[in-house]
């Protein structure tokens, strides 16, 4: 079964301190001129798609760095809380996968046919 990508975006425009540059680069590989560049025209995606352990992980560093930063699932462009809460699963409007299997929702298992005939995955932060 296919996982949920998540994106990190950059919120607010920056104002670019060597440790928010530095912490650009650490997260995107771009330069530290390329990474002024993509803070000063945020709002803007630094991650793509990827896993949520990854997209936390970089939002994390962005975020001790002072980069305003976000974790957005790009199945049901539905935008993680910063506090780490997960979220409410009822306006999941995935089409690929149960609602329950999302990494970003508060469900831990259902009744589909995986979970029916392997028992329910667990889902964890």
């Amino acid at each position: 079964m296919e996982e949920p990508g998540f994106a990190v975006l950059v919120t607010e425009p920056g104002k670019g301190g060597q440790e928010a540059l530095q912490a650009v680069r650490a997260v995107t590989g771009l330069s530290l001129w390329r990474g002024k560049l993509l803070l000063e025209r945020a709002p803007v995606t630094v991650l793509e798609e990827g896993p949520l352990a990854r997209a936390s992980g970089a939002a994390r560093r962005l975020q001790d760095a002072g980069v305003p930063a976000a974790i957005r699932c790009t199945w049901c462009d539905r935008t993680v809380p910063r506090d780490g809460r997960l979220l409410d699963p009822g306006p999941c409007a995935s089409r690929f996968w149960p609602t329950a299997h999302c990494q970003a929702n508060c469900l831990t298992s259902c009744d589909c046919e995986f979970c029916n005939a392997y028992g329910p995955i667990v889902l964890t932060l």
